[in-house]
Order: C-alpha cells, then sequence, then structure tokens
C-alpha cells in the first residue's frame, strides 16, 4: 500500500473515507455491476455518463499511449462531460502536443488541465530531483493531491486501467468501489489487440512516442521504453518496488505497487 505519510496536508480530500462509507459505496459498485455489468464499453459509458451520474463523473485521463480510445467513446456520448488531466510538469512534451491534438481533434467542452500546488512544490521539491529520492512522495505530490482535489464534488470517475496490463490489474473489474466514490473501469477486460482495433478501425491519431517503444507513459524521469517480451507497463518505474502512482484505491488506502492487497 501507498504510505500516506507522504502526502502533505493540504486540506483536499484525498479519496481515503469512513469505513461506513466505504462500504455502503461498495454495496452500490455491486448493484451497478448487476445492473450494467453485462454491457459492453460504449454501453456502459453511455449509461454511466447520461443516467447514473449524469454530471456528477468525470473521466480522468492521461492522454497517453491508448488514451484516446476513451476519449473518442466519450466524445460520442457526451462532448461537455469533464475530462481531467493532471499535468505533472514532469510529462513529455509529446504527451503534452498529443494532448493539444486530441482536444482539437474533438472539441470536448470541460476539459480541465490541473498542476501541483506551486507552494508545495517549492517547499517540497524546490529543485525537481524529488522523483529520483522518493518516488512515492513524488507522485504524492504531483498526481494525488491534485486529483483529490479535482474529483471534489464527483461522485464518480472513469479510468483506463486495463486487465492485460498485469501487475496485480488481471482480476480489475468494470465498476468498483474507490473511496466513497464509484470508479469506471470500461476497458478492464480489453486486450491489445482489442485496443488495437479499435484504433485502427476508427483511425485514431496514435501517440507519438508508441512507434518509440514505449507502451505506458507516465512521467518523464520515471518512464522507459519495454524491451520484447517485457510487460505493458514495465517501463514504469524500472528497477523500483513501484508499479502505480498511488490514485487508486484499495480498501480506502492509497496502493503504490500493483502486487497481492
Amino acid at each position: 500500500m501507498f504510505d500516506t505519510d507522504h502526502i502533505p496536508d493540504t486540506g483536499h480530500d484525498t479519496g481515503l473515507r469512513h469505513p461506513i462509507a466505504m462500504s455502503t459505496t461498495k454495496d452500490h459498485a455491486r448493484a451497478l455491476a448487476a445492473r450494467y455489468g453485462g454491457l459492453d464499453a460504449e454501453g456502459l459509458l453511455d449509461a454511466v455518463i447520461t443516467r447514473e451520474f449524469a454530471d456528477r463523473i468525470a473521466l480522468v485521463s492521461s492522454f497517453g499511449v491508448e488514451s484516446v480510445v476513451l476519449l473518442d467513446m466519450i466524445a460520442r456520448v457526451d462532448r461537455d462531460m469533464t475530462v481531467i488531466f493532471i499535468d505533472t510538469e514532469k510529462l513529455f512534451p509529446e504527451t503534452l502536443a498529443y494532448r493539444d491534438r486530441l482536444l482539437e481533434r474533438y472539441d470536448l467542452g470541460d476539459v480541465r488541465t490541473i498542476a501541483p500546488d506551486a507552494d508545495l512544490v517549492a517547499a517540497r521539491d524546490a529543485d525537481g530531483t524529488l522523483w529520483s529520492r522518493d518516488p512515492d512522495a513524488c507522485c504524492a505530490l504531483r498526481k494525488v493531491l491534485p486529483l483529490g482535489g479535482a474529483l471534489d464534488g464527483f461522485d464518480a470517475w472513469i479510468s483506463g486501467r486495463k486487465r492485460f496490463h498485469g501487475g496485480g490489474r488481471e482480476a480489475l473489474e468494470t465498476i468498483e468501489a474507490d473511496g466513497e466514490r464509484i470508479k469506471i473501469n470500461p476497458l478492464a477486460h480489453w486486450t491489445q489487440d482489442d485496443i488495437e482495433r479499435y484504433l485502427t478501425r476508427h483511425d485514431l491519431p496514435r501517440h507519438p512516442l508508441a512507434a518509440e517503444g514505449f507502451a505506458s507513459l507516465g512521467c518523464q524521469p520515471c518512464t522507459r521504453r519495454i524491451a520484447a517480451g517485457e510487460t505493458v507497463r514495465a517501463g514504469r518505474w524500472a528497477g523500483a518496488d513501484k508499479t502505480e502512482c498511488g490514485i487508486h484505491l484499495s480498501d480506502g488506502s492509497l496502493i503504490r505497487t500493483g502486487g497481492p492487497q
């Protein structure tokens, strides 16, 4: 689990919740799964965006290698729903350029780019090398805290996680509890071939770094190309005992590794 001592107190909700509330949210997730579990990704998105959580759900997108699939689906359902993008200020320039290209293509109505608190960065990472000394603290500062504040007011959010990414995601469900919020993973059961077919069928623009061997993209200092035979996320925090940034929860606790919880 993610060490919550790394998270400075900013007054923002980090997603850590009271056990009774989490229990209620789990019941809600189970009910939603029973109602919508048989739908395909696009049908599920339509149900949660237009009916279950109208105006109370956001897509959190990294604008990474596979992100365009969900963005394309979202644009077909509701171009005005909220899309949250976390600019950690450590991203690849190619990711920022790709974001701009996709925003122009889809003309989305409510895209919110959030960044880490400047005062906290100055106090905790003045030289910009926190990632090398304490990657957990860096992720908390640059991703977990900003997202916690950005999700205030939303009852649910959508993520692009998939089972085939491995690292503990093999049992990922399409609908799950995430603290007091519901998290929707529409592509949980998709394979890499499914992703490729969708990209090809809809002639979607590819992230420029995908052709250079990057299969999963995060911050530039902590991401490398993968070699043949490696898993999709092998290039994230390579060599460290860390496979997750910490924005996802398990029983109310932040996750830092994808291993058994």
